[in-house]
């Protein structure tokens, strides 16, 4: 009887230490599984490339270096850092080191979610959470700096939430993340912000007494973790920078992470969200006023822009866990097994077996969408400098040591270029296409093949058509060159 007891009491235990590394390391393994899915945005080559460069020269930037357009203009990087990381894993194993850098930094933040609601969630509610927050981050689950900061980005909210719960103020330890946030990723100004709605929060479900007290010691932790994320190479800059790509204004909606969320078609976010209203109908969920202010706005940035659905997933559950377990019930035994360290160390052994089996055999490499290789050597044969190329090619042509027309680094070229060069390559006001390439004396274009724009120059005098491989096309500017009904490509003869 006595063992019989034993064993029960130490399932729920054990079950509670297994689920967060379970949750780490089965997240781990289907990211490297589909490694060449976090190869797919184009801004990871120019951010490998920057982060060498900061190793290269042992100093950050601050004026552009990959463009011609904006050669020279003041532009910082603040997540140097996370380039450098990127830099570093893809010098020693290629394009493995930054998949298994992405994956590792994604797992343990799904880790960490996973532990900070099994300790309040019974295990099922967990495992459906974390399931939810993982489709709703699939798609921006991408090898940039955004990656590596998710884990902090957790560790954080978890830190705040927690003192608010607890009635009391943060522990001085989670300034240090502050810091290393500031470092990583420009979102670390979504942390400063946080802490004033989960500060009142906590003020005002306090004794009317104490509230005073506990108000002084939130506004000093604020104090401090805002000089804590100037602790980076560009101080308090940094901070600039990030609002700066707030203030983009009409050039935001034009990047396909910034799109607003759209309900033409049934989706993971109509789907959960409709599955959160059912939950709160069904079981008449009552949250406290400010956690629902804070849910609403999390709800309002996500339908704002794709890229925030992240924050929604991973932030909104920890916000939410204490009210809900108050209603749905928490876990049987809050305790964790004495198994839990050896259960860890076992993980730990096992991922780093595991990890260069599955690195060697994923064969990872950058989306030849994003990659035009053959059409960026023809570019070099020719010795073309000008090339007013394609948005999604210019991460390729930084990493290739091309002077880029346009790329990823959105702050720099700011809102009037981008615009501008939206409504040029769409042929959404053609004059301004003619106007761009005559003003910037450009010398060929680096086009997709089937653009708007790259069907025009095949029908107009001038221009050559000299490579097409069905991903990106080549134009030069040839004087007297004539174009044809069906244009073929013409090879250039280059002069001795």
């Amino acid at each position: 009887m006595t063992m019989t007891v034993t064993g029960t009491a130490e399932a729920p235990a054990s079950a509670r230490g297994v689920l967060p590394l379970a949750v780490g390391v089965a997240v781990y393994v289907l990211l490297l599984f589909v490694g060449n899915k976090l190869l797919g945005d184009p801004d990871t080559l120019w951010q490998i490339t920057v982060g060498q460069w900061i190793i290269d020269h042992r100093a950050v930037p601050v004026t552009d270096l990959y463009s011609f357009t904006m050669r020279g203009q003041p532009w910082i990087s603040t997540q140097w850092l996370a380039q450098v990381l990127y830099a570093k894993a893809y010098a020693i194993v290629g394009w493995s080191g930054p998949v298994v850098l992405a994956a590792g930094a994604i797992a343990a933040a799904f880790a960490l979610l996973a532990k900070f609601l099994s300790a309040r969630l019974p295990p099922v509610a967990t495992m459906l959470i974390v399931a939810g927050a993982l489709v709703l981050t699939a798609g921006h689950l991408l090898a940039r700096p955004h990656a590596l900061a998710l884990p902090v980005l957790v560790a954080w909210v978890g830190g705040l939430i927690a003192a608010a719960d607890r009635g009391e103020a943060p522990s001085p330890w989670l300034l240090p993340l502050m810091t290393l946030w500031a470092n990583l990723h420009g979102g670390f100004v979504f942390g400063l912000v946080l802490i004033a709605p989960i500060a009142l929060d906590a003020v005002l479900r306090k004794d009317p007494a104490a509230r005073k007290s506990l108000a002084w010691l939130w506004m000093g932790f604020a104090c401090v973790a805002l000089a804590a994320s100037c602790i980076t190479p560009y101080g308090w800059n940094a901070l600039l920078a990030s609002g700066k790509i707030l203030s983009l204004g009409q050039a935001l909606p034009l990047i396909t992470e910034w799109h607003p969320i759209s309900f033409g078609h049934l989706g993971a976010f109509e789907i959960c969200l409709l599955g959160m209203l059912g939950l709160a109908l069904w079981r008449g969920v009552v949250l406290p006023p400010l956690r629902i202010v804070l849910l609403l706005g999390l709800l309002h940035m996500a339908l704002s822009a794709t890229r925030n659905l992240e924050v929604l997933a991973l932030v909104a559950p920890i916000a939410l866990a204490a009210p809900l377990a108050r209603q749905i019930g928490g876990p049987d035994d809050p305790g964790e097994s004495r198994r839990a360290p050896l259960l860890r160390v076992t993980a730990a052994l096992w991922i780093c077996a595991v990890t260069p089996l599955m690195a060697s055999l994923g064969h990872y490499a950058p989306a030849g969408r994003n990659s035009p290789s053959a059409a960026v050597a023809e570019l070099k044969r020719l010795h073309i400098s000008r090339v007013f190329n394609d948005y999604d090619f210019g991460g390729y042509l930084i990493a290739d040591n091309v002077p880029t027309f346009i790329d990823g680094r959105t702050e720099l070229f700011g809102e009037k270029f981008m615009v501008d060069y939206y409504l040029a390559s769409e042929l959404i006001e053609p004059d301004k296409f003619f106007t761009m390439l005559n003003n910037y004396k450009i010398e060929a274009t680096l086009l997709r093949t089937q653009s708007a724009a790259a069907k025009l120059l095949d029908h107009l005098d001038d221009w050559q058509k000299v490579y097409d491989d069905g991903t990106a096309t080549i134009h030069l500017h040839r004087p007297g060159a004539v174009h044809l009904s069906a244009p073929m490509i013409s090879p250039v003869v280059q002069k001795n």
